[in-house]
């Protein structure tokens, strides 16, 4: 590997804005560093901020790696309301009177959702039946049979109830679908809910205290842009390698 292919490579830590998709963060990133072997580790939805990881030119072959690891959200739950797609985006599908559901029975409810257990994902993701992401049957308005899948959360805590809304922050797998645990969370409590705003603050070892804003990414300097990245060198050592 020469010493500018080694320079151009490394992991760039982005706080993605709302209403962009982790594609929109791709692009920007290669026009303006003018490499096009650009990849993310763990899609955003377009609701969702925060961080966002761009593995950049030989970063690219151990994408996979990072993204197996555990994330942390910060995140809020609207309940009285479920939506098609279980977060605020959606059309609403159903809407129910909150009560005075006290700060224990809450709380008694995500402690249910701690150690291991099942999800079914939604269907708008990216999961694929007979090779079709399960988003684009749902835009069909087709809904079919998901296979659940192993989870974990290892912590959670809740910041703030001011009912309707939940504010919470949850530490947990790879492949773990926050807008479903909203949306299991609000059928538990009897009154239904769904994700009404999303945050990720950390994937592994990385968090956003190094992250650019998007601002920086599409009018920064490159070479700075290039050196606030985390080197392979950096990641081989954070990693115990």
């Amino acid at each position: 590997m020469d010493r500018q292919e080694l320079d151009q490579s490394g992991v760039l830590l982005v706080d993605k804005e709302q209403d962009m998709t982790s594609h929109d963060v791709v692009a920007i990133a290669r026009g303006s560093l003018g490499i096009k072997k650009i990849g993310h580790c763990g899609t955003l939805d377009p609701m969702a901020t925060g961080l966002l990881m761009l593995v950049v030119g030989r970063a690219t072959k151990i994408q996979d790696l990072l993204m197996s690891e555990d994330k942390e959200y910060v995140g809020s739950i609207t309940l009285g309301q479920t939506t098609n797609t279980q977060d605020a985006k959606g059309e609403v599908e159903e809407e129910k009177e909150v009560g005075d559901l006290s700060k224990e029975q809450i709380t008694a409810v995500f402690d249910e959702y701690t150690g291991n257990f099942e999800q079914i994902p939604p269907m708008v993701s990216a999961i694929k039946k007979d090779g079709v992401p399960l988003y684009k049957l749902a835009r069909k308005g087709q809904v079919v049979e998901r296979a659940p899948r192993p989870v974990y959360i290892t912590s959670y805590d809740i910041t703030r109830v001011e009912l309707p809304e939940i504010d919470f922050v949850v530490n947990c797998s790879k492949g773990f679908y926050v807008r479903t645990y909203a949306h299991d969370i609000g059928a538990k409590l009897g009154c239904g809910g769904h994700l009404s705003a999303l945050r990720r603050t950390r994937s592994g070892k990385f968090n956003l205290d190094r992250s650019t804003s998007i601002d920086q990414l599409k009018n920064g300097d490159r070479d700075e842009l290039l050196k606030s990245m985390v080197s392979l060198a950096e990641i081989s050592l954070m990693r115990g390698a």
